[in-house]
């Protein structure tokens, strides 16, 4: 058993940026914030806002934001006694499962260690009575049940994101790794695909009863690939792929008013654009910084 580290090992870990990036300062996050959910609300694309924002924050590893933006959606504001001011339960438990379920969806562009520190960071930022609303039980555990719906569940959202190229671009990952691409559409059919039942949006509340807590649109479920990638850089085809896979969620059926204002064309130029518009809020400093 070991029980501690060399302290040669331990020096190396302290070495090449091993912490995640603060917070901004609470004014300029609270600016950006207002700024953006403001144009959201013009546009009635709270839900969509509050999705890009969480996976923004994550992916530039901001964790500490993440649980800032929380307080901010459950209390409009992160200046002066906001902190202190009571909350509407149910609401807030709506919009906790939400960016819950961001995050979550996330770990497919993202990978795990981000989310579990922005995953962390909203857990310590809940309130306890939001906490305590919040499922506890896995609805995506694999049984020999549910395997066989879950991987066509995953073949099927892989087609309406890939289609004209979902047979090629299968068979091609599939060249580089037999593993990837099974290991791909598990991850699509168990975690991007909506769960059964309805999906929720901003103006929604919920508790612990309700078994449809935090489930993300088809659409959005899109808004979180193409805010991930955004943020994330450098991954330009695999962005233009999530950006199709938005427009193209104009197809399915019953949408409501939120998400076919998203599938348009209008509506994933926001997106890329507000989650540019985040990422140089929250980066204003640094970049003033590095100039001087």
């Amino acid at each position: 058993m070991v029980a501690h580290l060399p302290q040669s090992i331990k020096h190396l870990l302290t070495l090449r940026a091993p912490k995640a990036l603060p917070s901004p300062p609470l004014p300029q996050l609270n600016r950006v914030l207002t700024n953006t959910f403001r144009d959201a609300r013009s546009k009635n694309a709270e839900t969509g806002w509050l999705v890009l924002t969480t996976c923004s924050l994550l992916t530039v590893n901001r964790p500490s934001a993440v649980g800032h933006l929380y307080r901010f959606v459950t209390r409009s504001s992160l200046e002066g006694d906001a902190a202190t001011k009571a909350i509407d339960v149910p609401s807030a438990v709506n919009k906790a499962a939400l960016m819950r379920e961001s995050a979550l969806k996330s770990t497919i562009f993202v990978g795990v260690p981000r989310v579990i520190l922005s995953l962390a960071a909203l857990h310590d930022a809940l309130d306890p009575e939001v906490k305590e609303a919040l499922r506890t039980e896995s609805r995506r555990t694999a049984t020999p049940d549910n395997i066989d719906s879950t991987l066509t569940q995953g073949r099927a959202l892989w087609n309406s994101i890939y289609t004209p190229h979902a047979d090629k671009l299968h068979a091609k990952l599939g060249s580089y790794h037999p593993d990837f691409i099974a290991f791909i559409i598990q991850s699509y059919g168990s975690v991007l695909v909506p769960l059964s039942g309805g999906t929720k949006i901003y103006s929604d509340v919920s508790s612990l009863a309700d078994l449809d807590q935090g489930n993300l649109s088809r659409a959005l479920g899109s808004v979180v690939g193409m805010a991930a990638l955004r943020a994330e850089g450098g991954v330009g085809p695999q962005l233009t792929s999530h950006t199709f896979g938005l427009l193209k969620a104009r197809n399915t059926p019953n949408q409501n008013k939120e998400d076919e204002w998203l599938s348009s064309d209008e509506g994933a130029e926001w997106v890329l654009r507000t989650v540019d518009e985040i990422l140089d809020g929250v980066s204003a400093v640094e970049d003033v910084k590095a100039k001087l």
